[in-house]
């Protein structure tokens, strides 16, 4: 960046008053976040933005997990500014005010290599899914298992599995986002065996977290009849879901005509999440939030 350049952008923090004009910047880069999608991730983080004089022309955000997680995303550059070393700035930022916590992204295979000069590695892949033309699978439940709308009683049981399956602690953040999502359990005599929520993003609604335990090897039936129950739900309706290259379960959401449109890489810094054999996560929140 030109002493000329650098002069003229100013780096802050990303405030409410900042979401219609990041909101419009998303879209310039093609993203379908609605504004409402901007307010819940700020309400779950924290950020900076890029202003040339009036106008903002770059956005990153962060959140925090727990004493020693976090994520970041939502780094967007508008196109005219790009090659001017705004998003690099912005990222030093993000990553300054991060510290030493274990710190997840998705990053395009074009971002790979600036990341890994960041000090990430990648980790695994995330498979986007998503179409309103889908079939909906037909995913039978075992004698004693059923399925259920998530209760207010329920909030501490899955904060605790969502937290195992993704290696992050969402003790904060599941609870908020219960407060704008549907979401379902599958029990078997009390016992929460895997849960699923819906909520509107983007185009149209998002399924996800998507989680199963793994105590008698049915976790892969387990979130594929959570899922079919959420497909059956949103049938004829635009609906994405974001899965782990690991999870296994892309075939089958092809299968059922929810196209693969993308594959961004995980990547991590400061170390790898903890790993929790017996609870699986088949769907993330989104790819910022994990």
């Amino acid at each position: 960046m030109s002493a000329t350049e650098a002069s003229t952008v100013l780096y802050r923090p990303f405030t409410v008053d900042d979401i219609a004009a990041a909101h419009a910047l998303s879209l310039d880069v093609k993203w379908p976040h609605r504004a409402d999608d901007w307010r819940f991730v700020l309400d779950a983080g924290a950020g900076f933005v890029a202003q040339d004089g009036e106008r903002v022309v770059g956005t990153a955000l962060c959140w925090e997990y727990g004493g020693d997680g976090g994520s970041l995303g939502m780094v967007i550059v508008a196109p005219d500014q790009q090659g001017k070393g705004i998003g690099r700035k912005l990222m030093d930022l993000l990553l300054e005010a991060l510290g030493n916590r274990i710190t997840v992204l998705h990053a395009t295979p074009a971002g790979e290599p600036l990341y890994a000069k960041l000090g990430f590695t990648r980790i695994g892949a995330i498979h986007q899914h998503q179409s309103a033309g889908f079939t909906v699978p037909r995913v039978d439940l075992q004698a004693g298992e059923s399925v259920r709308a998530i209760e207010t009683r329920d909030t501490a049981a899955l904060v605790a599995l969502a937290s195992r399956a993704s290696g992050l602690d969402r003790s904060a953040l599941l609870p908020s986002l219960l407060n704008v999502a549907q979401g379902i359990l599958l029990e078997r005599d009390g016992e929460t065996l895997g849960f699923a929520l819906i909520r509107e993003f983007g185009r149209g609604h998002a399924i996800g977290p998507v989680v199963s335990i793994t105590a008698d090897q049915q976790h892969v039936r387990r979130a594929q009849a959570l899922i079919a129950h959420w497909l059956a739900h949103n049938e004829g309706k635009f609906t994405r879901i974001d899965t782990p290259d690991e999870s296994g379960l892309s075939d089958w959401l092809e299968g059922a005509r929810l196209k693969r449109v993308d594959t961004v890489i995980k990547m991590a810094r400061n170390g790898r999440l903890p790993h929790d054999a017996s609870v699986v996560q088949f769907a993330i929140i989104n790819q910022a939030l994990c």
